[in-house]
């Protein structure tokens, strides 16, 4: 599963591209990609759909505004997930939705372009299936690979059909409706075949009414690292199948487990330290966990509670390429709560020495403005 592509890269436009530039830039790309110039090819038909996702994001300009600050994650899309087409769209749903980019009147769209007057027939799509899957901090951080096991809806074996009689397969009807206008025309899809042009002639025993059979499967997903706790992959055509059309897609929610040291915002990876009086004053080396592994760090003498020490590409990396987070190391000089005698009697001493009196400089940072300092 890979992750998505940035849509002005899809477009091939700049992010300063104008409204005109958008629709000249998406026109190219779905004529040289439309699936009546590209019958069968499987790769030009994502690319399609792509392209058209990408121009409707970026021709709204709001969807574009927070694509622009959050990325795929602003507009609801993650890899595979799509900002505008997660849901199972359709080829036909996205004609019908750009068809005033090219001019077009009546039936598909592309008529201009691809021999015009012929109808298109609708495939019908299987219903998409939601599953939840947990990953460890690890997992989101590396990217991993899942077998997964789930129940899906499949054709039955020995499934037979025949034309529909009603769009005689067409997948689409025509109705005329007389009005104080004249005869208005539409076309909407067939209610006997649902858009598939097709009808059962033989169900298999232990079949449902639409020759469907619940089948247990196995699927191996390729997650990328850089996914979100709530966050939606979408995997094309691993959703329930439909008797004479196209399989619906397989939803992945992403559920993070929470790790035990340490804790994810955003592309940054942040670990709180405890260390002791002692250590915060003379300095020391201590050793951290990360999530590959562990890592030794350097204690500087004098170190105040509340200093934030970085490690660098440490973190998470962006799932648009942007590059890796930070992991930032939080200091807390630990109090002791129990203290015998002879220890209140030392540190009573100590207090008497100026030294040990706080003399904070004014150019001194607070720990939120360190904290924010680091999230810019």
């Amino acid at each position: 599963m890979a992750a998505k592509r940035d849509y002005y890269e899809v477009l091939g436009v700049s992010k300063s591209a104008t409204e005109a530039e958008l629709k000249k830039a998406y026109r190219k790309l779905a004529i040289k990609f439309h699936p009546d110039k590209n019958p069968d090819n499987k790769e030009a038909e994502e690319k399609f759909k792509e392209a058209a996702e990408a121009y409707e994001v970026l021709s709204n300009a709001d969807k574009r505004a927070r694509y622009d600050r959050f990325g795929h994650q602003g507009v609801g899309g993650a890899a595979g997930g799509g900002g505008g087409f997660g849901g199972g769209m359709s080829m036909e749903d996205i004609f019908s939705q750009f068809g005033d980019i090219f001019g077009g009147g009546g039936g598909s769209p592309f008529e201009s372009f691809f021999g015009g007057g012929r109808s298109r027939t609708r495939q019908a799509v299987g219903s998409n299936i939601r599953i939840k899957l947990k990953l460890t901090l690890e997992e989101i951080t590396n990217g991993v690979e899942k077998k997964i096991k789930y129940t899906k809806k499949v054709v039955a074996d020995g499934l037979k059909f025949d034309t529909c009689g009603t769009c005689r397969g067409r997948g689409q009807v025509t109705q005329v409706t007389n009005t104080f206008l004249g005869q208005m025309q539409s076309t909407t899809t067939c209610p006997t075949c649902g858009g598939s042009g097709k009808t059962i002639s033989n169900r298999p025993a232990g079949a449902d009414h639409q020759g469907l059979v619940s089948k247990e499967v196995t699927t191996t997903l390729n997650i990328p690292g850089g996914v979100e706790d709530g966050m939606q992959l979408s995997v094309n055509g691993k959703g329930n199948e439909i008797a004479g059309g196209i399989a619906g897609d397989l939803i992945v929610l992403v559920e993070e487990k929470a790790h035990e040291d340490l804790k994810r915002e955003g592309n940054n990876i942040i670990y709180n330290l405890y260390i002791s009086f002692t250590t915060a004053a003379l300095g020391g080396d201590v050793e951290v966990p990360t999530v590959t592994g562990r890592a030794r760090i350097k204690i500087e003498p004098g170190t105040q509670a509340g200093k934030i020490l970085r490690l660098r590409n440490k973190g998470v990396p962006d799932l648009n390429g942007y590059g890796k987070g930070d992991q930032l190391i939080q200091i807390n000089v630990w109090t002791p709560q129990r203290l015998t005698n002879e220890e209140k009697n030392m540190l009573k001493k100590l207090d008497e020495s100026d030294n040990f009196q706080p003399d904070p400089s004014k150019s001194e940072k607070g720990f939120f403005d360190r904290m924010r300092e680091y999230f810019r």
